[in-house]
């Protein structure tokens, strides 16, 4: 029998499902992996005897780790897509263009997919956000990349869903209940954060045209890549230079890191990108005139960037984020190339970095209930899922607004490749 695959590529994570004797199961696509379900959506490329060689996920983790980060690493590519500055990037003299790039990852998938179920699979549904970005243009865009990205990769026939909606479908086909519900869905991923709201019953999963269900849908680009880069921004990037001045030779003039410096420093994917000879010499520039305890801050930085540890970094400022989820503080510890760093933060520092894209999460929801003509009272259901569903300030936009037992929350990983999985069995 013909089948289709749900996949759900993420800005970290991915996850592939499908629908064999009815029944929608999630593929262990990297047995590498603590988690086999769930595929880090990473890239690592070296050179080895004269010839690139690219890992992908867990492997491409321990790899980069193995060879102390000498090769070219890759991560949160999904953000790029709406980019169209991002054509091609070279590695190792060889250009690949985005296309290419997400292609390694979904053939991977699909190529490990197909051996589990023991034949080639043609047809996939993809998961995408309600929106890659608020320009209409730029959307259109990264729906465009991400279909030829899965046509390299070497599917043939692409249906695209919504995120939002196919973590609700996955949700829905667990519900013990014969009533029709008004479901509001969040769907919290690390680029993106997408909701929605639909008349949800065992029943109503049954429907081939759910369009009828689906009520209202809304998203917008913050998500919890944006959350690590406040904790950068805030916590970490005063030992890497951010606040270091200097005195003009001719003028009064203090002057520092520039502006495209900092701003890559703050998003853990765009570090890769300072290894620029054109923004290292301004780096060694600036440090040669700085006071003493500032060359050392300046020299973090070259540091972090020669050596390629800013996924670690991160993963350190990641991992800090997570614990506050479930205690008032902790620390941030990162230990590499004789720095170490131990910065405590806690939840009222956090919550005060995230905020305002905190008060832009409420205005969507807002926009949300008023598009489907609800009232708070009106939603039966509510369904988190996504790893910043947890964050606390987060939590609370929903516990003030719903009765607490109305609220669930899934797995972070796999909820939407579940819903994916199910849409795509109407596919076949």
């Amino acid at each position: 029998m013909k089948i289709a695959f749900g996949l759900d590529f993420g800005t970290s994570n991915s996850a592939l499902a499908v629908n064999r004797n009815d029944r929608v199961e999630l593929l262990d696509i990297d047995v590498h992996n603590p988690l086999r379900k769930s595929l880090k959506s990473v890239l690592y490329f070296i050179k080895e005897g004269g010839e690139r060689k690219a890992f992908v996920g867990h492997e491409a983790v321990q790899e980069y780790i193995a060879t102390g980060g000498e090769g070219r690493y890759l991560q949160s590519i999904k953000t790029f897509l709406p980019d169209s500055s991002f054509e091609k990037t070279d590695i190792f003299y060889k250009d690949y263009t985005l296309e290419e790039l997400i292609a390694f990852i979904l053939r991977t998938m699909k190529e490990r997919g197909e051996k589990i179920v023991g034949t080639s699979v043609d047809d996939v549904v993809l998961g995408r956000p309600v929106a890659f970005s608020e320009d209409a243009r730029k959307d259109k865009l990264a729906e465009e990349r991400l279909k030829s990205a899965a046509m390299l990769a070497g599917f043939k026939n692409i249906e695209f869903q919504l995120e939002p909606i196919a973590a609700a479908l996955a949700f829905e086909g667990a519900l013990e209940i014969d009533d029709e519900k008004l479901l509001l869905v969040g769907d919290f991923g690390g680029g993106t954060s997408d909701f929605t709201i639909l008349k949800a019953s065992p029943k109503n999963s049954k429907k081939q045209d759910r369009s009828g269900d689906i009520l209202a849908v809304s998203g917008l680009a913050i998500g919890g890549d944006l959350f690590d880069s406040d904790i950068m921004w805030e916590k970490i990037c005063k030992y890497y230079g951010k606040s270091v001045t200097v005195k003009s030779i001719l003028s009064d003039y203090q002057y520092g890191l520039s502006t495209p410096i900092i701003a890559k420093l703050k998003r853990w994917h765009l570090i890769p990108h300072l290894r620029s000879a054109r923004t290292l010499q301004e780096i060694r520039e600036l440090k040669a005139v700085a006071a003493f305890w500032d060359k050392v801050l300046i020299q973090n930085l070259e540091e972090l960037i020669q050596r390629n540890y800013g996924y670690l970094l991160f993963q350190s400022i990641e991992k800090a984020k997570c614990e506050l989820s479930c205690s008032f503080e902790t620390k941030i510890t990162f230990g590499e190339y004789g720095m170490t760093l131990d910065e405590a933060i806690d939840q009222k520092e956090f919550e005060g970095f995230i905020e305002e894209k905190v008060k832009r999460l409420q205005t969507t929801i807002d926009t949300l209930l008023r598009d489907a003509n609800l009232s708070n009272s009106d939603i039966d259901l509510v369904f988190l899922t996504g790893g910043s569903s947890y964050v606390p300030s987060i939590k609370r936009i929903f516990e003030n607004r719903f009765a607490a037992d109305k609220i669930r929350q899934s797995d972070a990983f796999t909820s939407v490749a579940n819903g994916l999985g199910i849409y795509a069995s109407r596919f076949r």
